[in-house]
């Protein structure tokens, strides 16, 4: 058995999620916060067995896709002035970061 993790672009969540469900897949959802905009993501938790990670992977891979957004910076308060940009930057989001955890026990209750 497997416990798949994935991080997504809250974007593509709903989407992951109705393929994940149409796939006969079970997955818990958390709300998460982190990467380079400190955007808001989710967290799929799917408990799996060995040979359906692949096509969890490929679920995951279909619908979670990286796309371009122009980011405004915010200048900074009080922090070096040199390394600040004026201009909206072009920046690659979206996809998924995935991790594959064997699991040693998984109870039901």
């Amino acid at each position: 058995m497997k416990l798949v993790v994935a991080v997504v672009q809250d974007k593509d969540s709903n989407n992951l999620a109705n393929a994940l469900v149409k796939g006969n897949f079970k997955a818990t959802k958390l709300a998460s916060t982190g990467g380079f905009l400190k955007a808001g993501n989710t967290t799929f938790i799917i408990g799996t067995e060995d040979q359906n990670v692949d096509a969890v992977l490929r679920i995951i891979k279909d619908n979670c896709k990286n796309r371009d957004q122009l980011v405004a910076p915010i200048s900074p308060m009080g922090g070096n002035a040199d390394s600040y940009i004026p201009y909206p930057v072009n920046v690659k989001v979206g996809g998924a970061t995935v991790f594959v955890l064997p699991v040693d026990q998984f109870d039901k209750f």
